[in-house]
């Protein structure tokens, strides 16, 4: 078990982390809905660097907070999110059905994993239900997107776009909850 002072500053550590989630997230949103929904080049470019990101974050995180063994759900996603990067590499020659797919199986194992992360963060940190609360969700919006990729209508980078708002959404209340807690442990 951590002492006190140590659950503390890697608790404001993990906070930092959130607020730099947050910010990523948010401006590959705006990225999304201007440059990426008008340029198909750069919104491909933008679609292999969400996942891309999601795997350089975990492994940071990881690392920041005992190795990756320590952190066996964290390393997984970081594979789960490097292999993801590939396939929506791939999935692009195909076409955005295709991408949609991948980053529905994303959503879904990525989601997941992230639930485990919190539920494992609640007994040391506390203030992760937005966490838990955004894996779940992740994994529920993962599957709505495999169901439609095989829709009729054409996605695009605008169709994904909402759900990585929410992820910052989640991050940013991650952050201010981790905030207003350790204000009152301080």
């Amino acid at each position: 078990m951590a002492s006190p002072s140590s659950t503390f500053e890697t608790a404001d550590a993990l906070k930092r982390y959130y607020f730099l989630r947050a910010g990523v997230a948010a401006a590959w949103v705006a990225a999304a809905f201007t440059v990426g929904a008008a340029n198909p080049v750069v919104g491909a470019i933008l679609l292999v660097l969400y996942p891309a990101w999601d795997a350089v974050a975990n492994a940071r995180d990881a690392q920041a907070n005992g190795g990756f063994k320590a952190n066996a759900s964290q390393t997984l996603n970081l594979v789960v999110s490097g292999v993801t990067s590939l396939a929506v590499m791939l999935a692009l020659r195909a076409g955005m059905h295709a991408v949609l797919a991948v980053f529905g199986a994303w959503a879904v194992l990525a989601g997941l994993l992230q639930l485990a992360t919190g539920a494992r963060r609640w007994r040391t940190y506390g203030a992760q239900w937005a966490m838990i609360l955004s894996g779940a969700q992740s994994a529920l919006a993962g599957a709505f997107f495999v169901k439609q990729a095989t829709g009729p209508a054409t996605p695009s980078i605008t169709t994904i776009a909402p759900y990585a708002a929410f992820g910052a959404s989640y991050f940013l209340v991650a952050a201010i909850a981790l905030t207003i807690k350790n204000r009152r442990r301080a």
